[in-house]
């Protein structure tokens, strides 16, 4: 593993669910290490779905010791104060995630089109890059999900699809450059909150139980299956694939598909409660069933290799998911 100690780090989205947790590993365990997030934190402008534009939130940063800016890596005039700066590493963490956003422009402009900066900037200063990409790239495929078989759904996949090809392309240009794709599955855990809609669904129902309401599910539920990742697997896999030599795209989850039922079960035996489930029509006719990820080469290049069970991650987050209940 890399020692970030004097090193110079940006993570984008930094404000953010991982990138605020990737800010906190960095700092806790690397205290001589630079950061500086760029976030355009949320300024209550909203997408056509009524959904937040930006999900940056400044509770997910108290604490925080490094460098703020805020900016939106949309507009060229905002990423020029990077222009004079140069890093080690970045953490390139922003961008509009919301899978149910349709407005193709939008999500072009702020995905696709900001790339470029970073990767330009990446080959300038011979900064090594770690992106977020996504399992939404896969659409409905059937599991395991392997990388080279991608087939986007929405808008948002397809940016996170195009973003690899281009990723690719400059690898193979730039034989020295280092940049690591992670298409990350269905991400949880502590910061994700202020996410609001687009959170989890395991804070969600964790949040239905502790309103002693009906956790509510899909209709055949026990068999749509998802595979989810503990955000501190999440945030290794990035401090890993900073450290290593092999540039390419990976797959990061748990390796493991596990039921929307199974969330309920485990909830409700942390929380002690045995609430019946409320079941409704999925009104999604392009709904994924199975997720799950092929993680070989993450294991084989990156020796990623996922520490948190479902059981074992939600045991971890039952406490954060008790505190911002209370903050609701």
């Amino acid at each position: 593993m890399v020692n970030f100690n004097g090193k110079s780090v940006l993570i984008t989205g930094g404000a953010g669910f991982i990138g605020s947790n990737i800010a906190f590993f960095l700092q806790k365990n690397f205290p001589e290490c630079e950061i500086t997030i760029f976030d355009l934190f949320n300024n209550f402008q909203r997408l056509e779905n009524g959904n937040f534009k930006s999900l940056g939130n400044f509770k997910n940063l108290i604490g925080f010791k490094g460098k703020i800016i805020c900016g939106d890596i949309a507009e060229r005039s905002d990423l020029k104060s990077l222009d004079n700066s140069k890093y080690d590493y970045i953490f390139h963490q922003a961008a509009i995630s919301d899978t149910r956003v349709y407005d193709q422009e939008l999500i072009m402009r702020t995905n696709v089109n900001s790339f470029y900066y970073f990767l330009d900037k990446c080959c300038l200063d011979k900064t090594i890059m770690v992106y977020a990409s996504s399992a939404a790239t896969y659409g409905s495929l059937n599991s395991p999900q392997k990388i080279g078989k991608e087939s986007p759904e929405n808008p948002y996949g397809y940016s996170k699809y195009i973003m690899d090809q281009i990723a690719n392309k400059y690898i193979q240009i730039n034989k020295d450059l280092k940049i690591f794709g992670l298409r990350f599955f269905n991400v949880y855990g502590p910061k994700e909150f202020h996410k609001g809609k687009t959170s989890s669904m395991i804070i969600q129902l964790g949040h239905q139980i502790l309103n002693n309401s009906n956790p509510r599910l899909f209709e055949n539920s026990e068999n749509i299956f998802r595979d989810f990742v503990y955000i501190e697997d999440v945030v290794k896999a990035n401090i890993l694939a900073a450290s290593s030599s092999r540039s390419g795209i990976y797959n990061i989850g748990s390796g493991i598909s596990r039921s929307f039922k199974d969330i309920v079960d485990i909830l409700q035996k942390q929380l002690g409660t045995n609430l019946d489930i409320e079941y409704f029509k999925n009104p999604y006719s392009d709904y994924q069933m199975n997720t799950c990820a092929d993680i070989s080469s993450s294991k084989k290049f990156l020796n990623f290799e996922p520490s948190f069970t479902l059981e074992d991650g939600i045991k971890s987050y039952i406490s954060d998911i008790k505190e911002t209940f209370l903050t609701k």
